[in-house]
C-alpha cells in the first residue's frame, strides 16, 4: 500500500480510545509535543474535488474513498469534510506561478515576484482568457488565505491554506471584501476588526461554462465571531507568521499535478 494511500485509510477509520487509557490520555495531554512550535509544521491545503481530480480516481494512488465532486478535503491527511467548512482567516498571500501550457506537456517552473517582469509583461489571451508570459508560459495567480478550519468530528481548529485561482480569484475578491469590511463600534468609533476575529462559513458550489463543468468556492456568509481566548492567540500567532514569512506550506499537490497528464488540471 502506498503511503498516500494508507494515510487515507487511517484518516478515514474511525478508531476508539481504549476507555481504560483514557485517564491517562487527558492526564498526559501535550505530552511528547512540547517542543513542537507552529514554526515547525507545515500548513495543509483545504481542497475541493473536481470531476477530474486524482482523488476520485480508483486507480490513481491519491484516490480518497468517498470522494465526489464538491467534496472538501485535506491534502495531508486526505480527511473529507462534505461540502462546507467553517474557517477563521488569518492571513493573506498572493502568488504568481509559471506553467508550461498543458498542451506543451505541462510543468510547473517556478514562482515570480508581483513586481517582476515576467508579471508585468504578461498578457491576457482573449481566446483561453488565460494570462501569458513573454516566453510562451501561463501564469498563474493563486490567492492563498492561510486559515484556521474548524473539524466537523472533534470541533476543534486545524491550520490550513485555502488557494483561489482562476475563477476562483473573484470569490476570493469577494470575501476580502467582506473581511475588510467587518467592523464594530467602540467608544462612539467605528473599530476594523481583526480577520482572525470572526469566523466564516465556505461551501462548495458547481458552476460551469462553455468549455465544461467544475466547482468552486462560495462564501456563504458570517458564522460568528471567534469567543475561545486560546484559538483567538491562536489565530494571531498564525496571522504573525504570515506576515513576517515564517510559515510553511506543505507541499502544493497542484505542482506535482501539472507535471504530467494526471487529470488535474490547472482550473477554467
Amino acid at each position: 500500500m502506498s503511503e498516500s494511500k494508507e494515510v487515507a485509510t487511517k484518516a478515514e477509520t474511525a478508531v476508539a480510545i481504549p476507555k481504560e487509557l483514557l485517564g491517562s490520555f487527558v492526564e498526559d495531554s501535550g505530552a511528547g509535543t512540547e517542543n513542537i512550535g507552529a514554526d515547525d509544521m507545515k500548513i495543509p491545503f483545504l481542497r475541493i474535488a473536481q470531476p477530474l481530480s486524482p482523488e476520485l480516481n480508483k486507480k490513481h494512488e491519491n484516490f480518497i474513498e468517498g470522494t465526489e465532486a464538491g467534496t472538501i478535503f485535506n491534502t495531508v491527511t486526505r480527511q473529507l469534510f462534505g461540502e462546507e467548512v467553517n474557517v477563521i482567516p488569518c492571513g493573506y498571500i498572493k502568488k504568481y506561478l509559471e506553467f508550461i501550457p498543458r498542451e506543451k506537456g505541462g510543468g510547473f517552473q517556478g514562482e515570480h515576484a508581483p513586481n517582476s517582469q515576467e508579471v508585468l509583461t504578461a498578457t491576457r489571451d482573449k481566446q483561453t482568457n488565460k494570462d501569458i508570459m513573454t516566453n510562451g508560459n501561463e501564469l498563474v495567480v493563486s490567492a492563498q488565505h492561510y486559515c484556521k478550519f474548524q473539524d466537523p468530528e472533534t470541533g476543534g481548529w486545524q491550520s490550513a491554506i485555502i488557494d483561489m485561482k482562476s475563477t476562483n480569484l473573484k470569490i476570493s475578491r469577494q470575501w476580502n471584501t467582506m473581511i475588510q469590511m467587518q467592523e464594530v463600534k467602540h467608544k462612539g468609533k467605528l473599530v476594523k476588526l481583526p480577520s482572525f476575529g470572526v469566523i466564516w462559513t465556505l461551501r462548495s458550489e458547481e458552476a460551469s461554462n462553455e468549455k465544461g463543468r467544475w466547482n468552486q468556492w462560495k462564501v456563504s456568509g458570517r458564522h460568528g465571531y471567534v469567543e475561545d481566548t486560546d484559538l483567538y492567540k491562536d489565530c494571531r500567532e498564525l496571522s504573525s507568521m504570515v506576515s513576517d514569512g515564517t510559515v510553511q506550506a506543505s507541499d502544493d499537490p497542484d505542482l506535482d499535478a501539472n507535471t504530467s497528464d494526471s487529470g488535474e488540471a490547472i482550473p477554467f
